[in-house]
Protein backbone atom coordinates (compact mmCIF):
# COMPACT_ATOMS: atom_id res chain seq x y z
CA UNK A 1 0.00 0.00 0.00
CA UNK A 2 1.29 3.44 -0.83
CA UNK A 3 2.61 5.40 2.13
CA UNK A 4 0.18 8.33 1.76
CA UNK A 5 -2.79 5.95 1.62
CA UNK A 6 -1.63 4.25 4.80
CA UNK A 7 -1.21 7.59 6.59
CA UNK A 8 -4.67 8.71 5.46
CA UNK A 9 -6.21 5.43 6.61
CA UNK A 10 -4.62 5.78 10.05
CA UNK A 11 -5.85 9.39 10.31
CA UNK A 12 -9.41 8.33 9.47
CA UNK A 13 -9.34 5.48 12.00
CA UNK A 14 -8.04 7.79 14.71
CA UNK A 15 -10.70 10.42 13.96
CA UNK A 16 -13.41 7.75 13.96
CA UNK A 17 -12.20 6.32 17.27
CA UNK A 18 -12.09 9.73 19.01
CA UNK A 19 -15.46 10.87 17.64
CA UNK A 20 -17.18 7.62 18.61
CA UNK A 21 -15.81 7.83 22.14
CA UNK A 22 -17.24 11.33 22.49
CA UNK A 23 -20.59 10.25 21.04
CA UNK A 24 -20.79 7.15 23.22
CA UNK A 25 -19.93 8.64 26.59
CA UNK A 26 -21.52 12.07 26.41
CA UNK A 27 -25.06 13.36 26.34
CA UNK A 28 -23.94 16.87 25.45
CA UNK A 29 -23.86 18.25 21.91
CA UNK A 30 -20.50 17.64 20.24
CA UNK A 31 -18.06 20.45 19.36
CA UNK A 32 -16.27 18.96 16.34
CA UNK A 33 -13.09 20.51 14.90
CA UNK A 34 -11.75 20.23 11.36
CA UNK A 35 -8.33 21.64 10.62
CA UNK A 36 -6.70 22.11 7.25
CA UNK A 37 -3.46 23.85 6.35
CA UNK A 38 -5.20 27.11 5.42
CA UNK A 39 -8.36 27.12 7.56
CA UNK A 40 -10.02 25.79 10.69
CA UNK A 41 -13.71 24.97 11.03
CA UNK A 42 -15.83 24.00 14.02
CA UNK A 43 -19.42 22.75 14.40
CA UNK A 44 -21.68 21.99 17.31
CA UNK A 45 -23.60 18.85 16.39
CA UNK A 46 -26.60 17.22 18.08
CA UNK A 47 -25.98 13.53 17.42
CA UNK A 48 -29.42 12.44 18.62
CA UNK A 49 -31.17 14.60 16.02
CA UNK A 50 -28.34 14.35 13.49
CA UNK A 51 -28.23 18.11 12.94
CA UNK A 52 -25.62 20.84 13.06
CA UNK A 53 -26.76 23.44 15.56
CA UNK A 54 -24.04 26.09 15.17
CA UNK A 55 -20.95 26.41 13.00
CA UNK A 56 -18.03 28.78 12.54
CA UNK A 57 -14.83 28.86 10.54
CA UNK A 58 -12.16 31.08 9.15
CA UNK A 59 -14.07 31.35 5.87
CA UNK A 60 -17.16 32.94 7.48
CA UNK A 61 -18.02 36.41 6.20
CA UNK A 62 -17.96 38.06 9.61
CA UNK A 63 -14.51 36.61 10.46
CA UNK A 64 -12.84 37.07 7.08
CA UNK A 65 -12.08 40.75 7.70
CA UNK A 66 -10.51 40.11 11.10
CA UNK A 67 -8.30 37.19 10.06
CA UNK A 68 -5.34 37.66 7.72
CA UNK A 69 -4.45 33.96 7.49
CA UNK A 70 -6.70 31.13 8.65
CA UNK A 71 -4.03 28.54 9.40
CA UNK A 72 -2.54 29.92 12.62
CA UNK A 73 -3.30 30.10 16.35
CA UNK A 74 -4.69 33.64 16.21
CA UNK A 75 -7.29 32.56 13.66
CA UNK A 76 -8.18 29.55 15.81
CA UNK A 77 -8.69 31.83 18.81
CA UNK A 78 -11.05 34.06 16.81
CA UNK A 79 -13.03 31.04 15.64
CA UNK A 80 -13.22 29.72 19.22
CA UNK A 81 -14.61 33.04 20.44
CA UNK A 82 -17.07 33.14 17.53
CA UNK A 83 -18.40 29.61 18.14
CA UNK A 84 -18.82 30.31 21.85
CA UNK A 85 -20.72 33.51 21.12
CA UNK A 86 -23.02 31.78 18.61
CA UNK A 87 -23.57 28.81 20.93
CA UNK A 88 -24.49 30.99 23.89
CA UNK A 89 -26.93 32.95 21.69
CA UNK A 90 -28.50 29.63 20.64
CA UNK A 91 -28.84 28.58 24.30
CA UNK A 92 -26.06 25.98 24.29
CA UNK A 93 -23.86 26.21 27.37
CA UNK A 94 -22.24 22.77 27.62
CA UNK A 95 -20.61 20.78 24.83
CA UNK A 96 -18.32 17.76 24.54
CA UNK A 97 -15.06 18.58 22.75
CA UNK A 98 -14.33 16.32 19.77
CA UNK A 99 -10.77 16.96 18.59
CA UNK A 100 -11.43 14.58 15.66
CA UNK A 101 -8.12 12.75 15.96
CA UNK A 102 -5.94 15.86 16.08
CA UNK A 103 -3.53 16.28 18.97
CA UNK A 104 -4.67 18.68 21.65
CA UNK A 105 -2.03 21.34 21.05
CA UNK A 106 -1.42 24.26 18.76
CA UNK A 107 -4.47 25.49 16.88
CA UNK A 108 -6.86 22.92 18.39
CA UNK A 109 -5.84 23.87 21.93
CA UNK A 110 -6.06 27.60 21.12
CA UNK A 111 -9.59 27.13 19.78
CA UNK A 112 -10.70 25.15 22.84
CA UNK A 113 -9.17 27.62 25.29
CA UNK A 114 -10.74 30.62 23.51
CA UNK A 115 -14.17 28.96 23.53
CA UNK A 116 -13.75 28.08 27.21
CA UNK A 117 -12.72 31.65 28.09
CA UNK A 118 -15.68 33.07 26.16
CA UNK A 119 -18.10 31.18 28.43
CA UNK A 120 -18.65 27.81 26.75
CA UNK A 121 -18.32 24.79 29.07
CA UNK A 122 -16.25 22.16 27.26
CA UNK A 123 -14.78 20.54 30.36
CA UNK A 124 -11.68 21.23 32.38
CA UNK A 125 -8.52 22.39 30.65
CA UNK A 126 -5.70 19.87 30.67
CA UNK A 127 -3.59 22.02 33.01
CA UNK A 128 -6.49 22.88 35.36
CA UNK A 129 -6.78 19.49 37.08
CA UNK A 130 -7.23 19.44 40.83
CA UNK A 131 -4.62 17.73 42.99
CA UNK A 132 -6.93 14.76 43.55
CA UNK A 133 -7.46 14.26 39.81
CA UNK A 134 -3.72 14.50 39.14
CA UNK A 135 -3.00 11.95 41.87
CA UNK A 136 -5.62 9.59 40.44
CA UNK A 137 -4.22 9.96 36.92
CA UNK A 138 -0.63 9.30 37.99
CA UNK A 139 -1.72 6.29 40.06
CA UNK A 140 -3.60 4.88 37.06
CA UNK A 141 -0.56 5.36 34.81
CA UNK A 142 1.68 3.69 37.36
CA UNK A 143 -0.66 0.69 37.60
CA UNK A 144 -0.85 0.29 33.84
CA UNK A 145 2.95 0.50 33.56
CA UNK A 146 3.41 -2.20 36.20
CA UNK A 147 1.05 -4.57 34.41
CA UNK A 148 3.02 -4.31 31.18
CA UNK A 149 6.34 -5.03 32.93
CA UNK A 150 4.88 -8.11 34.61
CA UNK A 151 3.53 -9.40 31.31
CA UNK A 152 6.93 -9.01 29.65
CA UNK A 153 8.63 -10.86 32.48
CA UNK A 154 6.09 -13.67 32.21
CA UNK A 155 6.67 -13.86 28.46
CA UNK A 156 10.44 -14.03 28.92
CA UNK A 157 10.02 -16.80 31.51
CA UNK A 158 7.70 -18.73 29.20
CA UNK A 159 10.18 -18.45 26.32
CA UNK A 160 13.06 -19.63 28.45
CA UNK A 161 10.97 -22.55 29.70
CA UNK A 162 10.28 -23.56 26.11
CA UNK A 163 6.51 -23.07 26.24
CA UNK A 164 6.40 -20.68 23.30
CA UNK A 165 8.36 -22.86 20.88
CA UNK A 166 6.72 -24.81 18.09
CA UNK A 167 7.38 -28.57 17.96
CA UNK A 168 10.13 -29.76 15.65
CA UNK A 169 9.11 -31.49 12.45
CA UNK A 170 10.08 -35.12 12.00
CA UNK A 171 12.14 -36.04 8.98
Amino acid sequence: MKQYKLINLRRKRRAFRVSNAVKRYSTRPRLCVFRSNKHIYVQIIDDNAGKTLVSAGTTDKDLRGEIAFGGNREAAQKVGEAIAKKALEAGIKQVAFDRHGYRYHGRVQALADAARNAGLDIGAASDNYTEEELAARTAKKARSGQKKKVDKKEQQFAKSAGQNRSPKKKK
